[in-house]
């Protein structure tokens, strides 16, 4: 067993060295230890990567048990039964209550069903920017972890709002499992004004409950339950957790890691310069389980800026077009769950060239992307960034649980209502008063710059629409469209990343104020041929 156990050592650190990836730490570089009578021994005469990962750790001494169930009907036949894999977030908070605990206590501070388009929202031309896009009929400002999976299910664009609250507005502040809180109102059921989106790559990141029923990037697979063309329906009922521990958690050996396949895919593809390497290299170990089933991330020291990037990224989770040919892009397609990771700046050409856009605006006919949430490539770079700071230090500052031992809150707060606790510790010098002013002074200027790039998109719809009506040759209003994708690209990116462009001001006034200028250069490109088209009329 050694030698086996030491050749999957060497796999790894042979793995890390051809991506320029330093080598985990393994057990198995220690001296052989007796194991106890625990069943462990018996595992890992099938599973040495999991004795890689295990033994030495502060979960070595747990046995398999804790964490698999039907056990014994497994060593009897390990081909025909299959042991049952407890993925409850509850399992963990037997030993960390605290982390448990404050990860569903109510935050208060967070409003439910928020929409992004009201007018004291993200984005107060939303439905006009966005038409006709399935988020134009509600699209949320986010609340806590422990209702991402609630929220995105009860969503009016979500199966035409099939699935509800059991309690109406009485469970509005009800966390847990998703089919205690909601009820299937059936597949007859649909509200008016709503849309019938949704798709399974979408699910991957709010919930850790399909880890073992996904193949890598969520191909077809015989020994795969669902993947990206599965009926959401379907997919949407076997889900009952919110993401679990197992996703920032290795719960063999309690290395951090990451286990969001499209994050994987595009660390994998540029180890030296993706946008959580320093000095050319990544502390990712990319393991493969089940001849390539699934692949997890390991890392030696905790890197939160990967962690929290497997949901807070921009990736692309559903079908769209092609911008060379306009053919559909469907859930076959890898593409369907694809991590760019680039910033604002970067994210038109790099759509361009992988030949993909989410829709078209139903006035211009541009060819527009919808983002999701930024957070990680837009921090990348950032002052904060450069310092060093990960994203837990902000949103999961340490506190004292009941029994006085030090934890992280795995509430994950907002920092501006936690000043004391998430900004003073590395700023001792200022106040309270002082640091969220500063904060706040930042999102003000962000947010007036996000008004100024949607007035001028809007003008930009509005005057296409006056240049058609006139007859303004279609090579002109060609040029315009190409501007509003520009322009759109530029400001849409900020709604969707969370920050209010705190995480990175600098970025987001550049790319604020490119979008006003592709705005502002749109309408006067049809401005100008307007001008030529009534000079051309006054004349007949």
């Amino acid at each position: 067993m050694l030698k086996k156990n030491l050749a999957f050592a060497a796999a790894i650190a042979g793995a890390a060295a051809l991506l320029s990836l330093p080598a985990m730490t393994t057990a198995v570089n220690k001296p052989a230890t007796k194991l106890a009578d625990d069943g462990r021994a018996k595992c890992y005469e099938c599973h040495d990567e999991v004795k890689a990962l295990k033994e030495g750790s502060k979960h070595a001494k747990l046995s398999c048990k804790t964490c698999h169930d039907k056990m014994d009907e497994h060593m009897k036949d390990p081909e025909k039964n299959k042991p049952v894999t407890i993925i409850d977030q509850a399992l963990c908070g037997k030993c960390h209550k605290s982390q448990y605990d404050s990860f569903f206590k109510m935050s208060y501070e967070a409003p439910a069903r928020k929409e992004k388009g009201m007018p004291t929202g993200r984005s107060p031309m939303q439905d006009k920017l966005l038409e006709p896009y399935g988020f134009t009929f509600e699209h949320n400002e986010p609340r806590g972890h422990a209702f991402m999976v609630i929220d995105q299910f009860a969503v009016d664009r979500f199966q035409g709002g099939r699935f509800q609250f059991k309690d109406g507005w009485k469970g509005i502040d009800k966390s847990g499992k998703v089919w205690d809180v909601l009820e299937d109102k059936g597949k007859d059921y649909k509200l008016k004004e709503s849309a019938m989106a949704g798709n399974p790559t979408c699910i991957q990141c709010k919930t850790s409950d399909h880890i073992l029923k996904w193949k890598f990037l969520g191909d077809k697979d015989p020994k795969a339950k669902w993947d990206r063309t599965s009926n959401i329906v379907d997919v949407a009922k076997d889900t009952n957790n919110a993401v679990g521990c197992i996703h920032c958690h290795d719960p063999h050996g309690t290395q951090p890691r990451v286990v969001r396949d499209g994050l994987i895919q595009a660390i994998e593809k540029d180890p030296k310069n993706n946008i959580f390497a320093k000095n050319g290299k990544t502390d990712l170990n990319v393991i493969s389980f089940r001849d390539g089933f699934r692949k997890i991330g390991v890392m030696q020291k905790t890197d939160s800026r990967m962690m929290c990037a497997q949901c807070h990224v921009e990736y692309n989770c559903g079908g769209g077009s092609q911008w060379s040919d306009g053919a559909k892009v469907t859930y076959s397609d890898q593409r369907t769950n694809h991590f760019p990771l680039k910033n604002v700046l970067q994210l038109l050409k790099h759509y361009k060239e992988l030949d993909f856009f989410d829709f078209k605006h139903a006035v211009t006919g541009a060819r527009l992307i919808k983002f999701q949430h930024p957070e990680a490539e837009t921090y990348a770079g950032s002052v904060h960034d450069k310092a060093g700071v990960q994203c837990h230090q902000c949103h999961m500052p340490k506190g004292k649980g009941k029994d006085g031992k030090a934890f992280s809150n795995h509430g994950v707060i907002r920092p501006k209502n936690h000043i004391k606790e998430s900004c003073l510790g590395c700023h001792p010098k200022s106040t309270v008063e002082q640091k969220l002013y500063q904060i706040e002074a930042a999102q003000n200027y962000t947010k007036g710059k996000m008004r100024k790039a949607e007035y001028w998109l809007g003008q930009l719809i509005d005057t296409y629409v006056a240049a058609k009506r006139l007859g303004v040759v279609e090579s002109v209003l060609t040029q315009a469209r190409e501007k509003h994708e520009e322009a759109h690209v530029l400001w849409e990116y900020w709604t969707a990343e969370n920050s209010d462009g705190f995480h990175n001001p600098e970025l987001a006034r550049e790319s604020l104020a490119g979008s006003i200028a592709a705005s502002k250069a749109g309408v006067k490109i049809l401005n100008e041929a307007m001008s030529v088209a009534k000079r051309e009329e006054a004349k007949k």
